[in-house]
């Protein structure tokens, strides 16, 4: 009796795949890997040197969910393009290349945080809590207070105080 072998694509562990560090990086790969396709290669998850966590389809669904929350326009999506194809970003030092770097930084900010929440990206998306152990300290919002992150807990206060006094509201007394 001879054995049939399974025709399924044989895809690399998850434990061995290395996130990008960037949306940008995640981007030209994704844009290098679609013009070796267009141009005939074929692809394969874990045929490269280096085992990503996605497939370069995965990069553009996000892209295109985004598109279709209108969160990213058609300029950004044809800026995108171009550049990815040229395999650089738009230079902020050439006055004509402004509105194209405008666009792409619009573009990367968006793309962030759905790359990072699906893993394809390394690091905690952005608005989710990292905790105390990261050690990163990245400043308050413009606008916010700088008070203690959520997780964390302020010194205890010296036991010689006794601790603040709670004052009543200032408004109306019934």
């Amino acid at each position: 009796m001879a054995f049939i072998t399974s025709r399924a694509p044989v895809l690399a562990s998850m434990a061995r795949a290395e996130p990008f560090t960037c949306a940008e990086d995640a981007w030209f790969w994704t844009m290098a890997a679609l013009t070796a396709r267009r141009d005939g290669a074929r692809l394969g998850a874990g045929r490269g040197t280096v085992v990503r966590p996605c497939e370069p389809d995965d990069v553009v669904k996000v892209l295109d969910r985004l598109y279709r929350q209108r969160r990213i326009d058609l300029a950004h999506a044809r800026i995108l393009r171009i550049w990815g194809e040229r395999g650089d970003q738009p230079s902020a030092r050439i006055p004509q290349e402004a509105g194209d770097l405008r666009l792409w930084r619009e573009a990367m900010e968006r793309l962030d945080f759905p790359l990072r929440a699906k893993g394809i990206v390394a690091g905690p998306a952005r608005g989710m809590d990292i905790g105390p152990a990261q050690g990163m300290d990245i400043g308050p919002a413009r606008g916010m207070d700088p008070g203690p992150a959520r997780g964390m807990t302020l010194p205890e206060e010296p036991a010689s105080r006794g601790g603040a006094e709670i004052l009543p509201f200032p408004g109306r007394t019934r």
